[in-house]
């Protein structure tokens, strides 16, 4: 489900670009939803994109793609000029996606991701997982176990399974599925500073690692993760 300024975010963003043929600048966006930055419109954009509602268009000013609608989207007439934007929504419990949370997808369990020093990166499937579809949204994705202890800080330790969306790009600030130098695969927090990246570890054992931009690749962004309890 989607909070409710995520819900009028996306709203606003459809009912732009069907009456413009463009989305809506961040500063439009800032003042439809009566925020007091542009971060907290970035912030919402993101986590649009993360379930599969919005898909950003590389290379493009302005370019935002409405992939798809919630269910319990209601259409309301188009802003006029700078008019905040008020959806409809729809008495929670009503909506078909309440239901739709309890599906599963089986995905691949490709191998171990080092949550530590890096390991060998694993390409081969070794197991299946089902994974409930409320984690997922569009795109690819795949399951890794974790080893190490490097992440405890943002909540991930070690033997968790963590669900990843197949990506080759990701935001400075969100945690990646990393390809060091074409050889080892790591789960660290990705920051861009300048030219470099940076592996940024959740736990102070752990030193941050600076690459250059051609060292590192992504595979993917963490979207999920599964914890099983013996």
């Amino acid at each position: 489900m989607l909070t409710r300024k995520q819900h009028e975010l996306l709203m606003f963003i459809h009912e732009r670009i069907k009456e413009t043929g463009v989305s809506p600048s961040f500063d439009e966006m800032k003042e439809a939803l009566d925020l007091a930055s542009k971060s907290g419109i970035h912030r919402l954009i993101t986590a649009l994109e993360e379930r599969g509602f919005l898909r950003r268009l590389p290379h493009r000013a302005r370019a935002l793609e409405v992939v798809k609608l919630p269910q319990e989207a209601t259409t309301s007439a188009p802003p006029k000029g700078r008019q905040a934007f008020k959806p409809q929504l729809v008495t929670p419990g009503e909506t078909p996606m309440a239901a739709a949370a309890n599906d599963t997808r089986e995905l691949s369990v490709l191998g171990k991701i080092a949550a530590g020093t890096p390991i060998e990166a694993i390409q081969q499937e070794r197991d299946r997982l089902h994974v409930p579809e409320s984690m997922l949204g569009a795109g690819e994705h795949f399951v890794l176990e974790v080893q190490g202890d490097s992440m405890i800080n943002a909540g991930i330790l070690d033997g968790d399974y963590v669900v990843i969306r197949r990506a080759d790009s990701a935001n400075s600030g969100e945690i990646v599925v990393a390809l060091v130098m074409g050889e080892e695969a790591t789960l660290k927090r990705l920051r861009r500073k300048g030219a470099s990246i940076a592996l940024e570890a959740a736990n102070p054992a752990y030193e941050t690692r600076i690459f250059g931009p051609d060292q590192v690749a992504v595979q993917g962004r963490l979207v999920g993760l599964i914890r099983r309890y013996h």
